[in-house]
């Protein structure tokens, strides 16, 4: 099964708000942000990752999101 990318990724504040907290070195984990509904998209397009003990951290194109964001 494939799953439906939109040509275009439009993130939400909250997308945004979280890349940011994450950007300044927050420390948010998988279950932190199930409870807080931290959006999936941002795994599944790339701009956080999930280590291996759960973290998320934030990568070159979620930072490159923010920045494009922030103009």
């Amino acid at each position: 099964m494939t799953t439906y990318h939109a040509p275009h990724f439009d993130p939400t504040v909250d997308e945004i708000e979280t890349l940011k907290q994450l950007e300044m070195g927050e420390v948010i984990t998988l279950p932190h942000a199930l409870k807080d509904h931290v959006s999936g998209r941002l795994l599944e397009w790339g701009f956080v990752i999930k280590g291996s003990g759960g973290e998320l951290s934030i990568t070159a194109i979620g930072r490159q999101l923010i920045r494009r964001q922030d103009n």
